[in-house]
């Protein structure tokens, strides 16, 4: 399998899996379903921008994070999925 490696401040996210009832005890069916703005944090860049300047990197591998809802690549490796942010496209770390 490929690895994937960030460059820059960018963060390659795994997306975490949509709840399948809601808090009522709804089941819902799989095309209602919402994407969840949450992931987990899979590879981290340097942090380092093409004009040489240095952007601190905040997030860790393994963080749990909330991104931005329209933002990032989306990129499918084998049968799993990610998505490429910009650090700036995260908005919170769950701890």
């Amino acid at each position: 399998m490929s690895k994937l490696v960030p460059l820059g401040d960018k963060v390659v996210l795994k997306q975490l899996e949509a709840e399948e009832t809601t808090a009522s005890g709804i089941v819902l069916p799989g095309q209602s379903k919402e994407k969840p703005q949450q992931a987990e944090v899979i590879a981290v860049g340097p942090g380092t921008l093409p004009d040489g300047k240095e952007v601190k990197m905040e997030v860790a591998i393994g963080d749990q994070v909330i991104y931005s809802k329209y933002t990032g690549t989306e990129v499918k490796i084998g049968e799993e999925e990610f998505i490429i942010v910009k650090q700036s496209d995260i908005l919170a770390i769950l701890k």
